[in-house]
């Protein structure tokens, strides 16, 4: 049998990868980072997800959680509420270049974060009974489900994203067309939804097309969180050592040779300008736009989702 180590709080990226199994991972990831919210003062967030609420003296005990009480030596009753109350769409893009970092296996990619981050948040939303579907794109609809809240769709769900996880240099070549595919997205998805986009935003087109497909989503009332994947360190930082590197674009194959150092600033500079516009336009659209870097742990895109299902009652 498979040892698995007792997690703290929320587990660093790099961990999870002696794991197999999506939908344990996600569980003890959202638990770990759940009972943290405990010990923080985020507790009104802590008590919407776990369906818990402070035990007032004199109650009955019948329903006081003992297990949450041993983590958190404090008394929590469980609540019973039980209708499906929000329908959520995860969307992660799979373009090519969501495999950047692509290494060897050890170091996480793009898209291999996306797709623990997606398993945690379907964990989360089923516990809060809330039905989910998921999304899938590079240049078309590879995948679109129907929301549901049932185990079997949740397995069908977990077993989209181990795919994901193991496709590897399949990925490879697989253009970008976010504009064109968000815009066919909105237009599938007819009921207003809570739409969880995982991309790293990178067009080579026209940004004001990418611009009017994030308007899209807002336009047919939909609540929309853009969690802007990066490596933040490469990609924003462009921080290589003093040499000469060879950079392959992911989605053609063409490779262009520069020395990182001569260039870093004026990338710094333009990079800067692209993303400052779009979490311009984010903000004028009422969309939630979160930077997560994989480089960091999934406190923040769990979080981030606490905040704004907070905002949607």
């Amino acid at each position: 049998m498979r040892r698995f180590y007792k997690l703290k709080n929320i587990l660093e990226i790099q961990e999870l990868q002696q794991f197999e199994n999506l939908e344990l991972i996600a569980r003890q990831v959202v638990e770990g980072f759940i009972t943290g919210l405990h010990r923080s003062p985020f507790h009104g967030f802590s008590v919407e997800f776990a369906e818990h609420r402070l035990y007032n003296k004199g109650e009955s005990t019948k329903h006081i959680d003992w297990k949450l009480y041993a983590r958190t030596d404090k008394l929590f009753v469980k609540k019973f509420e039980e209708e499906t109350n929000l329908r959520s769409h995860i969307v992660i893009d799979t373009s090519s270049s969501m495999l950047f970092p692509f290494e060897e296996k050890k170091i996480i990619n793009k898209l291999a974060f996306s797709a623990y981050c997606a398993a945690a948040l379907i964990y989360m939303l089923r516990k809060q009974r809330d039905a989910v579907g998921l999304a899938l794109f590079s240049n078309d609809i590879e995948l679109l489900t129907a929301t549901r809240l049932s185990s079997v769709h949740a397995k069908m769900l977990y077993n989209e994203l181990s795919n994901l996880l193991n496709a590897g240099e399949a990925q490879l070549l697989k253009k970008n067309r976010t504009p064109d595919v968000l815009h066919q997205i909105a237009e599938k998805i007819h009921r207003r939804s809570l739409i969880i986009i995982f991309s790293d935003m990178i067009d080579n087109e026209d940004p004001e097309n990418l611009f009017s497909a994030l308007q899209h989503l807002r336009y047919n009332k939909h609540e929309v969180i853009l969690f802007h994947t990066i490596d933040k360190r490469r990609e924003t930082m462009l921080e290589f050592t003093n040499r000469p590197y060879k950079f392959i674009d992911m989605e053609t194959g063409e490779d262009v040779r520069f020395n990182p150092n001569e260039l870093r600033d004026d990338y710094k500079r333009l990079i800067k300008a692209h993303f400052d516009e779009l979490k311009l336009r984010c903000s004028q659209y009422n969309i939630d736009i979160i930077e997560v870097d994989i480089l960091k742990d999934f406190k923040n895109v769990l979080l981030s989702y606490l905040i704004k299902r907070s905002k949607l009652y």
